[in-house]
């Protein structure tokens, strides 16, 4: 059975590459993840996450050390043990932080040989950060003696920039820890880049559409079970509530529309370079209808032979009652 999960919704950019910069020989490259972003939006977390999946995390390390800290690791410098991944944390508490100080450093290094170097942002909603600080009673570094709102906006203006050169850009709004570890195990992982990954994921319109989803369907044209009683408790990974859904003349034309837009667009997503690509699925409720044509997706999608992850997003939000509002 699929997980049921907090809707994530990353967003790919694709690698910048200097027109000067040397080919790098056959091998291995020593991957380098700068981790930035909005202050709470959890680049702790990120950091941990990715420590998790085989790198080496140093936090708020001096911009002016990152090249001491990169070049002595390179393939053609250090031995095979070496070559683990380094994520490295920079935010507004680093010293010389900025966005052309780290353009400048990060430029330096993608022009290196050998060194596969991007940066992930870690955005969030202003009021959830605020709501964050709140109840970790934490400062915001830029609000020590002013409201934290102020921080927040002050900040957003000096990281703009970075923002939108950023290679990957996570919105962490809502996100829970293992949903974060997924996305960047997608982005980062091992074997991340070989091939596209591409998440599905059901969602309820009542409880608002996914942020920052590549592609949005929404699937409430479909005969509703939740009108049919014997259903209406049951959600889209029933086998009775497939039947139901499977019957509606609707779906054929909707499914083969669906399968042949992405049988185009996948291998141009990643022609591009785009390494995580998220479809979200929804209908009124999020349990029955956009719940069964996700699982159908996915369950194509995998026999294409790509990397599939399937997730529903408010299939347990709630559990209507016989007679309630429509909740599908």
């Amino acid at each position: 059975m699929s997980e049921r999960v907090s809707t994530v919704t990353p967003k790919g950019r694709r690698r910048r590459a200097r027109p000067d910069a040397p080919t790098p020989p056959a091998g291995g490259n020593l991957r380098v993840l700068l981790v930035t972003g909005m202050s709470g939006a959890g680049k702790t977390s990120a950091l941990k996450s990715l420590e998790d999946l085989g790198y080496e995390a140093v936090d708020n390390l001096p911009l002016t050390l990152l090249q001491s800290l990169v070049l002595p690791r390179r393939p053609e410098c250090a031995s095979a043990q070496d070559l683990k991944p380094v994520a490295i944390g920079v935010d507004v508490r680093t010293r010389d932080f900025g966005v052309a100080p780290i353009i400048g450093e990060m430029d330096r290094l993608s022009a290196e040989p050998r060194i596969d170097a991007s940066v992930l942002f870690l955005d969030c909603d202003d009021e959830e950060l605020m709501r964050r600080y709140a109840e970790t009673r934490y400062r915001h570094p830029l609000a020590l003696d002013r409201p934290i709102r102020d921080g927040i906006d002050h900040e957003r203006r000096l990281v703009a920039g970075l923002r939108d050169w950023a290679d990957v850009v996570v919105d962490t709004t809502g996100l829970d820890l293992g949903s974060l570890k997924r996305v960047l195990d997608g982005h980062f992982g091992a074997g991340a880049g070989e091939r596209l990954s591409i998440f599905v994921t059901s969602f309820s319109f009542r409880r608002g559409s996914p942020r920052e989803a590549d592609l949005v369907l929404d699937v409430r044209f479909l005969s509703n079970p939740h009108y049919e009683p014997a259903l209406r408790l049951l959600d889209g990974l029933d086998a009775a509530v497939a039947t139901f859904i499977e019957r509606d003349p609707g779906l054929a034309p909707l499914f083969n529309g669906l399968t042949g837009m992405l049988s185009e667009l996948v291998p141009r997503y990643a022609a591009e370079g785009k390494s995580y690509l998220t479809v979200a699925l929804g209908c009124t409720g999020g349990r029955h209808r956009s719940v069964f044509v996700a699982e159908r997706l996915a369950a194509w999608l995998a026999k294409q032979g790509g990397t599939v992850r399937v997730h529903h997003r408010d299939l347990d939000a709630d559990t209507p009652a016989m007679g309630g509002a429509e909740t599908s």
